[in-house]
């Protein structure tokens, strides 16, 4: 059995159920390569995505993989004048996780989280366990037992 990631320790502990997906891969995966691994909807599967506002507080984004952040919906979801997303390297030191294998769940800090509207439609949510190649795939309803989060409208579909 290989080490269980942060996220997956955090669902253990309050006891919630999931799927847990693992593959082998080279390269980090699309959103869209993960959903065809995994034989999921491209829909239920979400990448996380870590910005800092003005204010210099740093905020987290899931959205659909299909799916780009808009930054201007982003930054009034947060009440800031603007947002940008940190750089890749930033990234570990800020959250505990890397480029591909960010999960919203477990990080080093309880940031602001913002999940994307079309949660809504949805009864499964799929993400990134905390590492390249582990994803999380568990019932939307459950996801407030273990992360406060808000939903906006923060993402356009991928032109």
């Amino acid at each position: 059995m290989e080490k269980k990631t942060n996220a997956v320790r955090k669902l253990d502990q309050k006891r919630i159920k999931y799927m847990y997906h693992s593959f082998e891969i080279k390269e980090v995966p699309t959103g869209a390569e993960v959903a065809k691994i995994i034989d999921r909807n491209v829909n239920q599967v979400f990448k996380t995505l870590v910005t800092q506002g003005k204010s210099k507080e740093y905020y987290v984004f899931v959205i659909p993989v299909c799916m780009e952040l808009n930054l201007k919906k982003a930054a009034k979801a947060t009440n800031e004048k603007s947002i940008a997303m940190i750089k890749s390297k930033e990234l570990l030191p800020i959250t505990g996780y890397i480029h591909g294998g960010c999960s919203p769940i477990g990080m080093k800090k309880a940031f602001k989280t913002c999940f994307h509207i079309s949660i809504k439609e949805e009864d499964i949510i799929i993400f990134s366990a905390g590492k390249i190649g582990r994803q999380i795939e568990m019932k939307v309803e459950d996801l407030h037992k273990v992360i406060k989060y808000d939903v906006f409208d923060v993402a356009d579909k991928k032109e």
